[in-house]
């Protein structure tokens, strides 16, 4: 193992694994986890006859980042190592990929997908894979795609099924899933555990040297005190106040305090009440208060300036829409304020004290002399762009040397970034033309990103999980991890918490364990045995559910204006899309701009955006199917359901609408909408 460069530590924890049984390595970020399932990898290759190693991973960069910096470079002389992600062409014929490779990268979903299905060239079978690696594996819970694969190796399990692949699980943490007390954290490690069929292990000798090569950043508690006066935040709270008072609120609903998590979740329920009683008024009411809610929230953690403009931004899209009453009340509102707000707003009287102090925690680090790399973690896309924003305009922070960017998720927008975007911040980063990224939480987990002096959490109300990826980022010798919040503050609070659970969590694992194997191999059986049947009678009371009910039965409505514009009988289901078939759906919406995308479909290609065309509300994309079909394929989140005689409540995704969708035939569509092409 030395000649593969593995520390003691590692080498340790890899004991289990090499005698091909199932277990979750627990090390710390910076640890070598990915480097120790290499090295297992290799043992098992060379031991295993028609070995097939699949490597799982729950985010898309990681499949190039895995294969490029370890898998490949250790592997790829002697095995046919491959990659696949949604974005790369050979997930269309995932199948034949398997078989011709020795070890495959993929993300979870892929392989999930070409499990289920029969399509020869896609399908895979479980027991063509001898060695599964799950990267993450915490993530391992509830409906994720990682507990959908592992279900389906459950299932074969309990049924006696062989051959099943060797399972190693990767994780930083398994956290406690929300317990506060010691035997129901014991029950969460179990329950992962159980879901990944595995023990879990961890150094108990080497103990030491893991804590020389992965050295704790010294922790700051870095809290101010609460601003005197914020009458900016007053401001928006009496108007809020107004807002209540024209809505009427039901008499059996009571709104939590304003500027609080509480209160958005409890706007967000009267919405949707709004929108299941067909009550336009309360529906539109809400929505902007949770705008107003977002201001105090932005108000509470970054410049007054910037909760300004969020709401400036937000009633510059509304101020055309205007289709009743409601509307006008809500936009006066806002305009006869607008000039009061903004003089607030630029009053530096009153700015936000957090900001004052993470000016100084950063220019304590980028004055020190000592060649400096910073990353802040902040909850939001839009926090970041804020930051950044501050950043660059700081005379003091620029003065400093600090060259600042973002860094978030994948996706389309204009607030995500590209998978090429976020290699070439990272490039950046690491060959030092940047020395501060300012991301949400997509660094906190599994991307390369160089070793830092300092760590910053900044407004961030996070589990431990996250908390424990975010320190393990500060890895430089001496480094920093420092926790900017107001005393007694939610944020104050979390963080303090997270730090009782991050304890909790290692005791709970420690109990784990101590438990003799016969024990813990009869308690993960009962679990798994519960999981399935659970699983089983939720499939069944969903599936009858939707036999109960008609799509026809079901009138779509848009969520912006409640105008009706399509039947449920109108909604198909092809490539995990749902489209509408019926032409004179078109009359109801306006076309938008195109997307752009890096990655490009076998069947269809992705069209405009769609919007209502009475209010202007979101609806989804048009898509090109097989080059001539251009459907709208739509999101359920932007339409309330109805039925005769019953209101339904929305729903967030179509896997929850109460009937079955059925799917689509491209024949069917064309015979109907366009006979002469099938001459």
């Amino acid at each position: 193992m030395a000649d593969f460069g593995l520390y003691t530590y590692q080498q340790e924890v890899v004991e289990r694994a090499l005698k091909r049984e199932n277990i979750i390595i627990w090390l710390p970020t910076g640890g070598g986890k990915t480097r120790a399932a290499v090295y297992v990898a290799k043992k098992h290759l060379e031991t295993t006859p028609n070995a097939k190693v699949m490597v799982l991973v729950n985010k898309v960069h990681l499949v190039d980042q895995h294969y490029n910096k370890e898998f490949d470079p250790h592997l790829g002389l002697r095995y046919a190592v491959r990659k696949v992600s949604g974005e790369s062409d050979e997930k269309d014929f995932f199948g034949l990929v398997v078989q011709d490779s020795d070890v495959v990268i993929c993300t979870a979903q892929i392989l999930y997908n070409a499990l289920i299905n029969k399509e020869e060239a896609r399908h895979v079978e479980l027991s063509d894979i001898t060695l599964l690696i799950i990267d993450e594996c915490h993530h391992t819970h509830k409906e994720s795609v990682y507990n959908k694969v592992m279900r389906l190796y459950v299932e074969k399990k309990l049924k006696g099924e062989k051959p099943l692949p060797q399972i190693l699980g990767l994780t930083a943490s398994p956290g406690t899933g929300g317990a506060k007390t010691l035997d129901k954290a014991v029950e969460h490690v179990l329950e992962i555990c159980a879901n990944l069929d595995s023990a879990i292990v961890s150094t108990k000798q080497y103990a030491p040297e893991l804590k020389k090569v992965v050295p704790r950043p010294r922790k700051t508690f870095n809290i101010v005190n609460k601003r005197d006066r914020d009458p900016f935040g007053d401001h928006l709270k009496s108007m809020m106040t107004i807002i209540h008072d024209y809505m009427e609120l039901p008499p059996d609903f009571k709104l939590r305090e304003c500027g609080t998590q509480e209160y958005e979740a409890d706007v967000v329920v009267l919405e949707q009440r709004g929108v299941r009683d067909n009550n336009r008024l309360l529906a539109q009411c809400a929505l902007h208060l949770r705008q107003y809610n977002d201001a105090l929230l932005i108000n509470d953690t970054l410049r007054m300036i910037d909760a300004y403009r969020s709401l400036e931004e937000y009633y510059s899209t509304k101020s055309t829409m205007a289709i009743d009453g409601t509307d006008f009340f809500l936009l006066g509102l806002f305009e006869e304020n607008q000039v009061e707000l903004r003089n607030l707003a630029m009053d530096s009287r009153f700015e936000n004290p957090k900001m004052d102090e993470l000016q100084s925690t950063l220019l304590e680090q980028f004055r020190s002399g000592v060649p400096s790399r910073a990353i802040i973690f902040s909850k939001t896309r839009k926090s970041i762009h804020c930051l950044k924003d501050w950043v660059l305009t700081n005379r003091a922070l620029q003065e400093a040397g600090i060259k600042a960017d973002i860094l978030t998720g994948a996706g389309n927008g204009i607030t995500y970034m590209t998978q090429n975007e976020q290699a070439e911040i990272i490039k950046n980063f690491r060959m030092g033309s940047l020395n501060l990224l300012i991301s949400t939480s997509v660094a906190e987990e599994g991307l390369d990103i160089p070793e830092c002096n300092l760590v910053v959490r900044y407004g961030l109300l996070t589990n431990e999980i996250a908390q424990q990826q975010a320190s393990g980022r500060a890895r430089a010798r001496n480094a920093q991890y420092a926790f900017v919040a107001q005393a007694g503050g939610r944020e104050d609070r979390r963080e303090r918490i997270n730090e009782y659970l991050e304890e909790l969590t290692g005791q709970a694992i420690g109990r784990v364990q101590t438990m003799t194997p016969q024990e813990f191999c009869s308690k993960i059986t009962q679990l798994q045995e519960m999981a399935v049947t659970c699983t089983k009678i939720e499939l069944k009371r969903q599936a009858e559910k939707r036999s109960r009910n008609t799509a026809s039965s079901f009138q779509l409505s848009c969520r912006g204006c409640f105008t009706p514009v399509a039947s449920g009988s109108d909604i198909k289901l092809v490539e995990n899309m749902y489209i509408n078939v019926n032409p004179a759906f078109k009359n109801h919406y306006n076309v938008g701009d195109k997307p752009t995308l890096e990655r490009s479909f076998k069947d269809w290609e992705p069209g405009c955006k769609i919007s209502c065309k009475k209010c202007n509300k979101k609806w989804g994309n048009e898509i090109k199917y097989m080059k001539c079909a251009i459907m709208p394929n739509l999101a359920i989140k932007n339409f309330a359901l109805g039925s005769p005689g019953q209101e339904w409540p929305p729903v967030k995704k179509w896997k929850d609408v109460p009937f079955t969708v059925e799917d689509f035939n491209f024949k069917e569509y064309c015979q109907e909408n366009n006979p002469d092409l099938l001459d």
